[in-house]
């Protein structure tokens, strides 16, 4: 076997047939990080008959004069294959030996456990510890484990399967979630499918949380939406819209609060005093929302974006690649629905 330098085309084909997939094992993921000042070449490593068994996207970055390489989501092989590891291992150092890198940090798509939203475990994969142990064998180091989704590349990766049909992927929310749902839909949260030119809502929203810029956000729109896999999307409130529905809840609260008082004076039932107050809360809450609304529309006639994602449309799968929200506006729960 022997390592060889793969086209755009070669790499391509490689990864289409390959069991595991990933948005950042991508040609488009090469060109959005050369954009990034990373130089990235794709490897692949074929038998006696030429096939590829092997390959992977690597990167290359100079930090204080020192070349760096990164294998995002790690190599495309089988890692319980020991001699292929090995072989494979070999042939990349040689190879950035030669162009002086000093070394190459992989963060493979090894699952270790499978858990459900409250943390319980559901399954266990019973050869993780023999991967482990054939990456150390050839001279790879474990850095640890983050706690969570801290990292750029986080240690827990969401799945949500969509085999289902919508309605019931939502029934089967947490009662809060879906509560928090409704509640936008109750404000007219509108979901808009926008573009390159929208990219700027993303950036105001993630720009203090996230390292990357506006620029890399349009890099990566850009060169996967060339192969039509990039989709951007944002949650807007209509200020306008809001205002009319919180004037109709204020004028429906006030309505009921005017003939619990009429009856009131006509009888002194404890039931109505109890609706009396439970009206004097619906009122004053209307009335601050009527307050905000008003507020709102003034000084943002046009809207205001609430939440917005840059997905990816991968194989079979859509990759959420980086989503934002105003924290100004989380009460407004647009992140949720989006």
């Amino acid at each position: 076997m022997k390592l060889k330098e793969l086209t755009n085309e070669e790499f391509n084909n490689f990864t289409q047939n390959y069991y595991q997939k990933s948005i950042y094992q991508t040609v488009e993921y090469a060109f959005t990080m050369n954009e990034e000042n990373y130089d990235s070449v794709f490897l692949g490593m074929v038998n006696d008959n030429n096939q590829i068994v092997a390959a992977s996207l690597i990167l290359v970055e100079k930090t204080s004069g020192f070349k760096y390489a990164y294998a995002p989501r790690g190599f495309l092989l089988d890692y319980s294959n020991k001699e292929l590891l090995k072989c494979f291992t070999k042939a990349i150092k040689k190879y950035l030996n030669k162009l002086q890198v000093i070394a190459i940090k992989i963060n493979p798509i090894i699952f270790k456990e499978k858990r459900d939203n409250e943390n319980k475990v559901l399954a266990i994969n019973n050869n993780f510890t023999d991967l482990m142990n054939n990456l150390k064998d050839n001279g790879y180091y474990h850095l640890g484990y983050n706690n969570s989704f801290e990292a750029l590349k986080p240690r827990f990766e969401a799945i949500l399967p969509l085999s289902n049909n919508p309605i019931d992927i939502f029934n089967k929310l947490p009662k809060p979630l879906k509560t928090k749902i409704r509640s936008a839909q109750r404000n007219r949260i509108i979901i808009h499918k926008g573009n390159k030119d929208n990219l700027n809502f993303l950036y105001n929203q993630t720009k203090k949380k996230y390292p990357r810029g506006l620029k890399y956000f349009e890099d990566a729109y850009n060169f996967f939406n060339q192969s039509k896999k990039a989709e951007f999307y944002y949650a807007k409130l209509d200020t306008g819209i809001f205002l009319n529905r919180a004037r109709n809840d204020y004028q429906k609260e006030f309505e009921n609060y005017t003939r619990i008082n009429e009856e009131l004076l006509r009888t002194n039932n404890p039931k109505l005093i109890q609706r009396k107050m439970e009206s004097d809360k619906n009122v004053n809450i209307a009335k601050n929302d009527l307050i905000s609304a008003t507020k709102f529309n003034r000084d943002h006639p046009d809207g205001i974006i609430l939440a917005s994602v840059i997905i990816i449309r991968h194989a079979n799968t859509a990759t959420l690649l980086i989503d934002g929200y105003d924290k100004d506006f989380k009460r407004f729960n647009g992140k949720h629905l989006l």
